[in-house]
C-alpha cells in the first residue's frame, strides 16, 4: 500500500513538473518564434528589393548579435539569481535583485549604444562588405542602435519576468512588437519607398515600443516591484551576477566574434553566395529557436529548484527537458528538409540565392537534435548558475572545429559553401557532445554545487 502510494505521488510530481515545464516553455516559446519573425519580416521585406538591400541588412547581422551578446549575459545571471530566490520565497532578495537589473539594463544600453553608433561607419569595411552596400549597411546599423537603452531592457527586465513564472506577458510583449514592425515596414518600405533606411526605422521603433512595455510591466509587477527611494547597489547581488554573467558574456563574445570572422571569410566568396548563406542562417533559426524557448524555462525551474533545495525534482526538470526538447527539434528538421527552397524563395527573389540555399538546409536539417541537446543542457547549467564550462565548450568549438576548419576549407583549399556548413555542423554536435559529457559521467545527474 506504501509503495503504491508513493508511486502515485511520484507520478503526480511528474505530471506537475511536465505541466509546469509546457506552461512556462509555450509562451516563451511563441515569444523567441516572434523575435526570429521580427528578423524574417525585415529580411524578407528587404529581400525583394534585390541582393544588395539584403546584404546591406545581413552584413552587420554578427555585429548585432555581438552587441545583444551584453545585455543577454546580464539576462541569464538575473535570471538565475530571481529564480533561485523565488524559490527560496525570498522577497527581500527579489526586490534587490530587481534594482540591480534596472541599473544594469541602463547602464548596458548607455554603453553598449554609444559603442554602436561610433563604429557605426567602419563596421561594414570590417566584415569586408561590398563599397557598394557600405553606406546603406551603415545607415541601417546606426539607426537600429539608436535606441539601445530600450533593446537592454527588454531584454534584461524581460529575464527577470519570465524568473517569477510569468512568460506569457513577455510573449505578448513581443506579438505586438512584431506587428507595430510589419506594420512600419509596409509603411516605410514600399509606401514611402525609404528601403534600408525604412527597415531600419521600423526595427527601431519596434524596439523602443517593446522596451517600454517591459519596463512598465516589470514595475506592476508584485515580485520585482520596488520604490525608487529605496534604491541601492548591492555588492552581494553584483558580485554574484558578475560570476555568473561574465563566463556567459565571456562565452557569448568568443562565440559572437567567432560569427564575425566566420562571416566575414564567407563574405569574401562574393555577394550571391553571402547572400544565400546569410539567408538559410536566418531561414533556419526559425526551426531551432523554440529550443531556446524551452531553454529559458528549463533555467528557471531549475533556478526554482535549486532555491528549493530539491535535487529530486531538478533531476526530473532536467531529464523532461532534454526529452522534450530533443524530440521537438527531431520534428523541426524533418518539416526543414521539406520546406526549405519555399521558405527560402520567401526570404529572396533571387533564384540562385534562393537554391544555394535551401542546399545548405537540407544539409543541416538532419543535425538539429544535436542542437536541442546543445541548447537544453545550456539552460541546466545557466539555471544551477554553472557557466563556466559552457564557456569553455563554446571557445574550443567555436575556434578550433568552425573557425580553424573553415579557413583550411575556403583559404587553403578553396572550396565551397558546402565546405563551410559541414564545418558549422561540425561544431554544433562537438557542442552537444561536450556539454553532455558531466551529465553522463554522473549517470545523467549534475549535481548541485
Amino acid at each position: 500500500m506504501v509503495r503504491g502510494m508513493e508511486k502515485d505521488t511520484s507520478a503526480n510530481i511528474k505530471k506537475e513538473i511536465a505541466r509546469t515545464l509546457i506552461v512556462l516553455s509555450i509562451p516563451t516559446m511563441l515569444e523567441e518564434i516572434l523575435s526570429t519573425l521580427f528578423q524574417y519580416v525585415d529580411t524578407a521585406m528587404v529581400g525583394h528589393l534585390g541582393e544588395a538591400a539584403t546584404a546591406s541588412v545581413s552584413v552587420t547581422t554578427t555585429i548585432t548579435w555581438l552587441v545583444n551578446s551584453i545585455p543577454h549575459a546580464i539576462s541569464i545571471a538575473i535570471l538565475a539569481m530571481v529564480a533561485k530566490a523565488f524559490g527560496a520565497k525570498d522577497e527581500n532578495r527579489i526586490r534587490k535583485i530587481s534594482m540591480q537589473a534596472l541599473m544594469l539594463a541602463v547602464v548596458c544600453g548607455i554603453i553598449t549604444g554609444a559603442i554602436s553608433l561610433i563604429c557605426s561607419p567602419y563596421i561594414p569595411v570590417w566584415m569586408g562588405a561590398d563599397k557598394s552596400i557600405r553606406h546603406d549597411a551603415s545607415e541601417y546599423f546606426f539607426i537600429i542602435s539608436i535606441p539601445m537603452i530600450f533593446r537592454t531592457a527588454s531584454i534584461i527586465l524581460g529575464a527577470a519576468i519570465r524568473a517569477t513564472k510569468n512568460t506569457k506577458t513577455p510573449m505578448l510583449i513581443s506579438l505586438f512588437s512584431n506587428i507595430l514592425n510589419i506594420i512600419m515596414n509596409t509603411l516605410l518600405i514600399y509606401i514611402l519607398d525609404m528601403g534600408v533606411a525604412g527597415a531600419a526605422i521600423a526595427s527601431a521603433t519596434s524596439y523602443i515600443f517593446s522596451g517600454t512595455l517591459m519596463f512598465i510591466v516589470y514595475r506592476r509587477n508584485k515580485y520585482l516591484n520596488w520604490k525608487f527611494k529605496d534604491f541601492m547597489i548591492d555588492g552581494h547581488c553584483m558580485e554574484e551576477c558578475a560570476k555568473i554573467g561574465i563566463p556567459v558574456l565571456a562565452s557569448s563574445l568568443t562565440s559572437c566574434f567567432g560569427y564575425v570572422v566566420f562571416a566575414g571569410m564567407v563574405s569574401g566568396m562574393g555577394t550571391t553566395i553571402f547572400a544565400a548563406h546569410s539567408l538559410a542562417v536566418t531561414a533556419e533559426t526559425i526551426f531551432y529557436i523554440p529550443g531556446y524557448g524551452l531553454r529559458t524555462a528549463t533555467s528557471t525551474l531549475v533556478g526554482i529548484s535549486l532555491g528549493e533545495n530539491d535535487i529530486e525534482k531538478f533531476h526530473l526538470v532536467s531529464k523532461m527537458s532534454i526529452i522534450f526538447t530533443v524530440g521537438m527539434m527531431v520534428f523541426s528538421g524533418v518539416v526543414l528538409y521539406f520546406v526549405a527552397y519555399p521558405l527560402m524563395c520567401l526570404l529572396t527573389s533571387s533564384r540562385p540565392a534562393a537554391m544555394l540555399g535551401a542546399q545548405m538546409l537540407k544539409m543541416v536539417s538532419f543535425t538539429e537534435p544535436f542542437f536541442g541537446i546543445m541548447i537544453v543542457m545550456e539552460g541546466i547549467f545557466y539555471g544551477l548558475g554553472r557557466t563556466k564550462y559552457a564557456f569553455f565548450v563554446e571557445t574550443f568549438s567555436m575556434w578550433g572545429i568552425r573557425i580553424l576548419f573553415t579557413f583550411i576549407c575556403v583559404k587553403v583549399f578553396a572550396l565551397d559553401l558546402r565546405a563551410v556548413w559541414y564545418c558549422m555542423i561540425a561544431d554544433n554536435v562537438v557542442k552537444a557532445v561536450l556539454l553532455a559529457i558531466p551529465a553522463i559521467a554522473k549517470r545523467n545527474k549534475i549535481e548541485f554545487e
